[in-house]
Formats: C-alpha cells, sequence, structure tokens
C-alpha cells in the first residue's frame, strides 16, 4: 500500500507541477505581448543571452564540424562517396546537430544566468517590492527575458551551423583533399527547404521550451541561497531532457 500511494503522490505531483508550468506560460504569453512595447528591455536580453554566449556557440560549432568531416569522410572513403561529404554535414547540422547542442549550450549558459538572476531578484524581495508598486514583475522581468531567449535561439543555431559548416570543409577540403567544388555543388543540390525548415521549427521550439523553464525555476524559486541554487540545477537538468525528448518527437513528426 506504501509503495502504491507513494507512486500516485509522485504522479499527482507530477501532473500539478506540469498544470503550474502551463498556468505560469499562459500568464506569461499575455505579458510577453505586453512587453512588446518596451522593445529595449526584450533588445537588452537578447543581447544578455545571445550575444554573450556567441564565444562558446562559434568555439563548440567549429569543433563539432570539424569532427562530423573527420568522421563523415571516414564513413564515406568506405563506400567510394566522399564527396558526399558536404551533404552529410550540412544535414547532420541543419537538422540535428545544430538545434540540440547549441540548445544544451543555451542551457548551460544563458539559461543558468536567467534563472539565478530572477532567482536572485526574488530573494532579496525585489520582485515583492514591484508588486508592492503596482509594477507587474512578470511583464517588465520575466517577459523581456523569455522573449529574448525564444528570438536568441534560432539566430545562435544559424550561427552554429555556418560555422559548423566551416569546421567541416576545413576538415574535408583542406585536410583530407576532398573536391572543393563537389563538396558545395553537392551540398546545394541535395538540402532542400523542408530540412532547413526542420531545423529552424526545432530551434524555435527548443528557444521556447528552454527560456520558459529558465524563467519559470527562476520566478518560483525559493528565497533563498540553496533555493537559487536548486532552481539553477533544475534548469539544466530540465532544459536537457525536455530539448532531447522534443527532438525526438519533431524528428518523428518531420520523417
Amino acid at each position: 500500500m506504501s509503495n502504491g500511494s507513494g507512486g500516485n503522490g509522485f504522479l499527482l505531483n507530477g501532473i500539478r507541477r506540469m498544470g503550474a508550468v502551463f498556468l505560469f506560460l499562459f500568464r506569461l504569453l499575455v505579458q510577453s505581448v505586453l512587453a512588446l512595447g518596451r522593445p529595449e528591455l526584450i533588445i537588452a536580453q537578447i543581447y544578455n543571452a545571445g550575444a554573450r554566449s556567441l564565444i562558446i556557440i562559434m568555439l563548440s560549432g567549429l569543433f563539432v564540424g570539424m569532427v562530423l568531416g573527420l568522421e563523415g569522410y571516414d564513413l564515406l572513403q568506405r563506400f567510394g562517396s566522399t564527396e558526399a561529404l558536404g551533404i552529410a554535414a550540412a544535414l547532420g547540422l541543419l537538422k540535428e546537430l545544430g538545434p540540440v547542442v547549441t540548445s544544451l549550450l543555451f542551457a548551460g549558459r544563458a539559461g543558468t544566468a536567467l534563472t539565478s538572476e530572477i532567482g536572485l531578484m526574488r530573494a532579496t524581495d525585489q520582485l515583492t517590492a514591484m508588486e508592492v508598486m503596482a509594477v507587474d514583475p512578470l511583464r517588465y522581468v520575466a517577459a523581456p527575458r523569455f522573449l529574448g531567449g525564444v528570438i536568441a535561439m534560432p539566430l545562435l543555431v544559424a550561427i552554429f551551423n555556418l560555422v559548423g559548416l566551416y569546421g567541416a570543409h576545413l576538415v574535408g577540403v583542406q585536410q583530407m583533399g576532398v573536391d572543393k567544388g563537389s563538396f558545395w555543388s553537392q551540398l546545394q543540390g541535395a538540402v532542400g527547404l523542408r530540412d532547413v525548415t526542420e531545423g529552424i521549427v526545432k530551434s524555435l521550439v527548443f528557444g521556447l521550451a528552454c527560456s520558459l523553464i529558465a524563467v519559470h525555476e527562476g520566478y518560483n524559486a525559493e528565497p533563498t541561497a540553496a533555493g537559487v541554487g536548486l532552481a539553477t540545477t533544475r534548469t539544466v537538468v530540465a532544459s536537457s531532457v525536455l530539448t532531447l525528448l522534443l527532438d525526438y518527437v519533431l524528428t518523428a513528426f518531420f520523417l
């Protein structure tokens, strides 16, 4: 009986948390529409979430592309199709590695920063003070950060893909001797609008999910140092797991 009760309690708690997140998302979307009237706040958060993540995104994209070039060349060489390296690199980056790796990096860098920043404002009663002064913290604190993350994610994915393709070209053409013309012509001929669309949709969905989790955890963090730390940890774990889950769902949908 105790095991069954514990299982039911865990399930009910999970359903309760999901309901709270969806209610928070609804309120956040309403306030996000109103927050569009203050574009300077959103631009500042795009800079915080996007521009400050550029270094790690570009470095990771370069090395992922270089590894993709090495592994792709080794695999295609066994079938005598090394000219198709550009196709393999482009499809791997646009449809899968670009959105997923960027989302994981975003969760670890920008997501934790958003959670800890809002959580600290909760712990120091800044959000409570805004409510006392009849200023909605959802509109002026949470919504701009949420929109900034959602907008920054596709831009970061595009930069990751471009740098990754350069890394694959660097290894495949410069190091392994693949013909440059074949690399780019086959890439352009094989990659279609559907492949690009899949990557864009994934980046938007991942940006929405990671930004929502980061803002929700920070806004509802316990007002203590330990509570903020726990919320930051939950942000990374939940964002990473949800990214991989959504990646499978979206990939199955597009196939």
